[in-house]
């Protein structure tokens, strides 16, 4: 089996450390590719920067390359200029993290709108996949990404942890769906049960979202209290029980489904 992880935030100091040694871990555990997540131009640059550096076949690391709504209050009259740039870059497959966040609202609202809109128009531009950030505004996304919808390519709702309503909202909008250890998590994701399984073949990913949300269900656990890629294929074994479905068919098809949304090729077997 081989997996891929579309969502590791690999700049993160706790994994950057020691990221050599990480990408020997994920590699060992059947993770084959990571999509490397930018959170702001700097982030953006770092994860450009690791792919070049830890990756010399170009075909196990890539990234995103965006701003998160927690940043949307740093966007200037520079920024859609810079990160076009940035975008252009050939480990660059994705838009984002952008989207909204009416839960820590860190950044005004209607900044975050407005910043969305600006990276969303780049990406019909560059004709880019977006892998968008969602928290508490499910209805607003969807009504900012419907008047754009037949002009954007491809996007990710990344990180799923909504309730039915968006869920449906989003696959009627045709999105791709990236689901990861809160599906783990007894205390806040046993809603995601059985949503997961109305999620269909071809819009579902697995993200481990490293190093944050690691899997409660992980057994021993990490003395570090860190995410890290490898630990992915729980997240494969959860979904896959709440799904119906083998372990080695989820992988196949949400491998399939990543390599197919981030244009990825299929790595060498030889490390």
């Amino acid at each position: 089996m081989e997996l891929v992880d579309i969502g590791v935030n690999l700049t993160h100091p706790s994994l950057a450390r020691q990221a050599s040694e990480v990408l020997e871990r994920t590699r060992a555990a059947g993770v084959a590719q990571c999509v490397l997540t930018g959170t702001s131009l700097a982030e953006s640059e770092a994860a450009l920067g690791l792919c070049r550096a830890l990756d010399d076949s170009h075909q196990r690391l890539f990234c995103t390359a965006g701003v998160h709504p927690h940043d949307a209050s740093q966007w200037n009259a520079d920024s859609a200029a810079q990160l076009r740039d940035l975008l252009r870059e050939p480990p660059v497959r994705a838009v984002g993290e952008c989207g909204l966040d009416f839960n820590r609202d860190f950044s005004p609202r209607p900044q975050q709108e407005r910043v969305l809109e600006e990276q969303l128009e780049l990406a019909v531009a560059l004709q880019l996949p977006v892998f968008l950030h969602e928290r508490e505004a499910d209805q607003r996304l969807v009504e900012i990404l419907r008047p754009l919808r037949d002009r954007l390519g491809a996007a990710v709702v990344h990180c799923f942890t909504g309730e039915k309503r968006a869920l449906y909202a989003y696959l009627d909008l045709d999105l791709h769906i990236g689901i990861t250890g809160w599906i783990c998590d007894e205390r806040r994701g046993t809603h995601l049960h059985p949503l997961v399984r109305e999620i269909p073949r071809g819009r579902l990913m697995l993200e481990s979202d490293a190093p944050y949300l690691l899997p409660r269900t992980l057994r021993p656990k990490p003395k570090s209290g860190h995410n890290e890629p490898a630990y992915l294929p729980e997240v494969l074994r959860e979904v896959a029980r709440h799904r119906g479905e083998s372990e080695a068919e989820l992988a196949a098809h949400t491998t399939l489904c990543a390599r197919r949304f981030f244009d990825l090729p299929v790595p060498d077997a030889t490390p």
